[in-house]
């Protein structure tokens, strides 16, 4: 799909306040609302708006402590990495979880509570995984930059 200019800003708008009325955001990028209102349509239909969420505060809810973790994995073997795959995206903990090219194999970001929850994580779930080699935890200094 081609983006103009203004459904690129549309974009922009919409990333910075997700609950913006359709008068608002057509006010904010120059359109009347029926014509605005058809290009946030076309953009949800085209899969580039793919939806909307709310951000919560990780503190407001007791998940103040956001640790990144690299992890190696010894086997490759299909169910191995499949079952692995599977159950760290079940974690409740995990909020996000890449697999990479290359060394390390996987990339973790873990919310929770604190040290204590942090370690009872890494100890009781996923270093007893089948297939962990290794795995290095990161703790964030601050965050500088981050899009929700």
């Amino acid at each position: 799909m081609d983006l103009d200019a203004i459904d690129r800003e549309i974009l922009f708008h919409l990333r910075q306040d997700g609950r913006l009325t359709n008068v608002e955001l057509a006010k904010r990028v120059g359109l009347t609302p029926p014509p605005c209102l058809r290009r946030v349509k076309r953009l949800e239909e085209s899969g580039v708006i793919s939806g909307y969420r709310a951000v919560i505060d990780p503190a407001a809810v007791g998940r103040e402590l956001e640790v990144l973790v690299d992890v190696e994995v010894y086997a490759t073997d299909r169910r191995t990495v499949q079952e692995f795959e599977d159950t760290v995206s079940s974690y409740e903990e995990v909020v996000e979880l890449r697999r990479f090219f290359g060394r390390p194999d996987y990339f973790l970001r873990v919310a929770v509570a604190d040290h204590a929850a942090y370690e009872a994580f890494l100890t009781g779930k996923l270093t007893g995984l089948p297939g962990v080699l290794r795995t290095e935890s990161h703790l964030t200094m601050k965050k500088i930059k981050t899009e929700s």
